[in-house]
């Protein structure tokens, strides 16, 4: 098979993959392991792919598979005053994080080892945001 099974059925899988990759976009650098990091790379770089086009097709794809989590909140004037307004992950990956790499071609995360976990001793890992 082309892809890492990770002990899980394939609906919980892809759920996981849809969490990580969310939490990877909105703090741009997380902790796990490793078969999960080298899974989800795969995941995120095509997001980001998607964030890159930045077409109207392309955005309600990336929705439809990252969750409708608020990654920050900014406030905004209005006529009554200033207001909190909620940037949601889809939003941050289309304004903030693909614009960063429209000069270049893949390799958008970067996988550092960090050593092994102290309950099991699976291999741990941080994956960022180049």
């Amino acid at each position: 098979m082309a892809y890492r099974k990770l002990g899980r059925t394939s609906a919980q899988r892809k759920a996981m993959l849809r969490d990580l990759a969310t939490d990877l976009i909105i703090s741009e650098r997380i902790q796990t392991t490793e078969a999960r990091a080298k899974e989800l790379r795969s995941v995120v770089e095509k997001m980001i792919t998607l964030g890159k086009r930045g077409d109207l097709h392309a955005r309600r794809q990336a929705a439809s598979f990252l969750r409708n989590e608020v990654a920050e909140t900014v406030e905004v004037e209005t006529e009554n005053g200033k207001k909190e307004k909620p940037v949601y992950a889809v939003q941050k990956l289309f304004n903030d994080v693909a614009p960063r790499y429209t000069e270049r071609q893949g390799g958008y995360t970067r996988i550092m080892k960090m050593g092994p976990r102290r309950g099991d001793g699976a291999p741990m890992v941080i994956i960022e945001l180049v």
